[in-house]
């Protein structure tokens, strides 16, 4: 048996020891995860992962650790996750940069969280390996804490050793809370700056920077009926993003959010959804797709990608593509994405009419969105009002917007730095059947109207929304804080 199987086994051992002491349900949930793929299926995919080990409950404590002399353009990436094992728009968007960083004259590294990739049921304790010559390090120690602050301070223990062996000039946290908590900690003990990256930010918490609240770590309190209440999700962010010496985010309108909430807004730097060069070849042509979706010659195809949820808005897009249909438009939506909302969507879609008229796909790889988008005639985002994260730009609308798809969205925050109206897409009010309906009639009725704005839709992106823009935008910033 190989030191690496060893150590996976042991590993493996050690989480279903904790789960079983602490929650003998979900151990058997985690033993049933290392089964094959066809058995795992019937276990409920809320409980596929072991308890969250990393949940913040309080700040991390320094780890001893020696003086090191920092290398200077050596960045080190925190992160919860990492590819290949888990494909998100996180892990892309942190592979891409780290890509772009390189090219760009500096040595990035990335450091995923205690115990990936074994949480997402890939037996693998490689502590290293490199992807498109990018090294990606592994924290697998031989035990790992249940505890969620052992964890935390556990993964600042571990992290210390590979900064101390690679000695980077600075520390760039991908967003996730606990790793921001880990980079502070690391940051008292090696002087290191960090770079806190913010890719959505919710409500939860607005005018937190207003109260006057010190930039210290949130401390429990008392609900009216006099209980103590640990600090929210949303405060300990706050507390990382007053920390940090610099953030990055997607976009103006985060930027603003943050900075109501105490950040100094010369700290606050733009970072945009980018995509992928391929992204801005030429579409492919796709009949046999087409043909494979249901496609009829003449007919109209809006879509949409990712979760389906309600905040999505995706009802409304059924109730808009029904209407059309009634004035004769012959209109097919394309639903990319999975999601709890999939069997409410589908139970609606029948009850208008659009059982042959919607296309549920599931979940597409990224590799195969291109020729997806290849069948479109418009790319739709139709949040609704209310949407958690009415700021945070979906990386759906900027790829779709690269392959050049004219775009419909509801006009929030997030769309409106995406969208100039009437030039490259419209914005249209959320929640609005008849508003949708209208504009949707208007686009797909005029195909010149909608190749121009596609174009500029395209050029959009070109100009401002380039791997390699963003990474000088984190090169301008690491030099600011004396990093590179």
């Amino acid at each position: 048996m190989s030191r690496r199987t060893l150590r996976a086994l042991t590993l493996a051992v050690s989480v279903t020891w904790a789960e079983l002491r602490h929650d003998p349900a979900r151990a058997a949930l985690f033993a049933g995860r290392l089964l094959p793929a066809r058995d795992r299926h019937p276990l409920p995919s809320a409980e596929r992962r072991p308890a969250a080990w990393t949940r913040p409950t309080g700040p991390v404590p320094a780890p001893r650790g020696r003086r090191i002399l920092p290398v200077p353009g050596r960045v080190l990436h925190l992160v919860p996750e990492g590819l290949p094992e888990q494909h998100t728009n996180a892990t892309a968007r942190t592979q891409a940069l780290a890509r772009a960083q390189s090219t760009a004259g500096l040595d990035p590294h990335v450091v995923t969280r205690i115990g990936f990739p074994l949480d997402h049921r890939v037996f693998d304790a490689r502590p290293l390996h490199l992807l498109d010559g990018v090294p990606q390090h592994r924290l697998l120690p031989r035990w790992l804490p249940y505890d969620p602050a052992a964890a935390l301070s556990r993964q600042a223990e571990l992290t210390a050793h590979l900064v101390e062996r690679l000695r980077p000039s600075v520390l760039h946290v991908g967003g996730d809370v606990g790793d921001g908590l880990v980079a502070l900690a690391l940051r008292e003990t090696y002087g290191l700056p960090v770079v806190h990256e913010v890719r959505w930010i919710g409500r939860e918490g607005r005018g937190i920077g207003q109260e006057g609240r010190p930039a210290r770590e949130p401390r429990p309190s008392r609900a009216d009926d006099g209980r103590p209440t640990r600090p929210t999700h949303s405060e300990w962010e706050t507390h990382c993003l007053r920390e940090a010496d610099a953030v990055l985010t997607a976009s103006q309108a985060m930027k603003t959010e943050i900075v109501s909430r105490g950040v100094p807004e010369e700290q606050v730097h733009i970072a945009p959804e980018a995509v992928d060069p391929a992204f801005l070849d030429p579409l492919p042509d796709s009949p046999t797709l087409r043909a494979d979706l249901g496609i009829e010659p003449g007919e109209h195809v809006v879509g949409t990608a990712g979760d389906l949820t309600h905040p999505e808005g995706i009802g409304t897009l059924l109730e808009a593509a029904a209407a059309l249909r009634r004035r004769g438009v012959p209109v097919r939506l394309l639903l990319m994405g999975e999601g709890p909302e999939r069997r409410a969507l589908e139970t609606l879609a029948a009850r208008l009419g659009l059982t042959e008229a919607v296309v549920f796909t599931g979940r597409v790889p990224h590799d195969r969105l291109r020729p997806h988008h290849a069948v479109l005639d418009v790319f739709a985002v139709p949040r609704i009002e209310e949407h958690p994260h009415p700021a945070a730009p979906p990386l759906a609308a900027v790829e779709a917007m690269a392959s050049g798809l004219p775009l419909l969205a509801s006009d929030l925050p997030a769309m409106t730095e995406l969208i100039d109206p009437g030039v490259n897409g419209l914005l249209l009010p959320p929640n609005s059947t008849p508003a949708w309906t209208d504009a949707l009639e208007m686009t797909l009725s005029t195909p010149k109207k909608r190749q121009a704005w596609g174009t500029a839709a395209r050029a959009t992106i070109v100009r401002d929304r380039s791997w390699e823009r963003i990474a000088t935008t984190t090169l301008d910033v690491y030099r600011t804080l004396g990093s590179a």
